[in-house]
């Protein structure tokens, strides 16, 4: 219903432009009205053409996505943190909303691994187009004799589940642990034991979240991602893809990167599934993944065009 909407908006915007087009070729004095319309349109109808790629099952719900660093050492930590603002900043944009559920800070500096929400329609599946291993090419900003580093991250995206989706999961099959929500540097962020892990046996999954200062609170998002990787977990048995999600993990180190972020000896993102380039880096970082995202949907949907024939 909200994409018949949206649909039918753009449809009136377009139309309005159309006829501000015609009164300003008769010599009305509507060019600031029509430069506005111009402006905003084609935002509008490349999101529009960009959703219209997402026809999966889940893919109007919101995401959870979870980094965690791989070869590297304090380098791929940094990278997480890294992509962590990049994919925030990016959820800014599109007027998304990010909720923290769990993080482990690296040693030295960045991250080892976080987790974290993102509500908005569409969320999952835009961001399903991030999962795999991010590779960065730079001079490390932690060697003194600044040589050139490569750091590797890998991203997981699940779908989170509406009420009316059924997971059946047994009290008996869960262990549930408690304890003190830390932050950086050992430095405790609450007094009390409100930070929650939760073990489901059968599976091994393991997720926590110290996020919240209320221990109910923390339990409830840790359960909302253990319903969504379960989840996962049995659609991929079922499609008879992989026996289970932890096997479609890839080793998080050379060769295995879907996409590669060079700043140095030159500039470039590359994804090395669609073949997209850019050339300013920096405009990734800074949450501009909407030329990486809409290639990799379109290449795809072609490639599942051309597997059906």
């Amino acid at each position: 219903m909200e994409a018949l909407e949206d649909f039918e908006r753009a449809d009136r915007e377009l139309q309005d432009a159309g006829a501000l087009l015609e009164l300003a070729q008769e010599g009305e004095p509507v060019g600031a009205e029509l430069a506005g319309a111009l402006q905003t349109l084609p935002d509008e109808l490349g999101r529009l053409e960009l959703e219209a790629l997402m026809q999966g099952e889940h893919d109007a719900n919101n995401a959870i996505v979870s980094l965690h660093s791989g070869a590297g050492g304090t380098e791929a930590q940094d990278w997480v943190a890294m992509l962590l603002r990049m994919y925030t900043r990016w959820c800014e944009r599109r007027g998304f909303k990010v909720e923290l559920v769990d993080s482990l800070p690296g040693e030295e500096a960045g991250l080892k691994s976080v987790t974290f929400t993102v509500s908005g329609r569409y969320a999952n599946g835009y961001l399903k187009a991030e999962i795999g291993v991010h590779r960065l090419v730079r001079i490390s900003p932690f060697d003194a004799a600044k040589r050139r580093h490569t750091s590797f991250a890998s991203v997981f995206v699940w779908p989170e589940l509406d009420e009316s989706i059924a997971v059946k999961i047994e009290d008996k099959d869960l262990r549930i642990d408690t304890f003190r929500s830390s932050g950086a540097g050992g430095q405790h962020v609450n007094v009390t034991d409100s930070a929650v892990r939760i073990t489901h046996l059968p599976s091994g999954i393991v997720v926590q979240c110290q996020n919240e200062r209320s221990q109910h609170r923390n339990r409830d998002l840790a359960m909302k991602v253990l319903v969504a990787r379960l989840y996962e977990l049995e659609r991929k048995k079922k499609l008879a893809q992989l026996e289970k999600v932890e096997e479609s993990k890839m080793e998080i180190g050379f060769g295995s990167q879907i996409r590669s972020y060079v700043l140095q000896p030159y500039q470039m993102v590359k994804d090395h599934r669609s073949g997209t380039e850019i050339g300013d880096v920096q405009s990734v970082l800074d949450g501009g993944l909407d030329p990486l995202i809409e290639g990799y949907l379109s290449h795809a949907r072609s490639a599942a065009a051309a597997r059906r024939t």
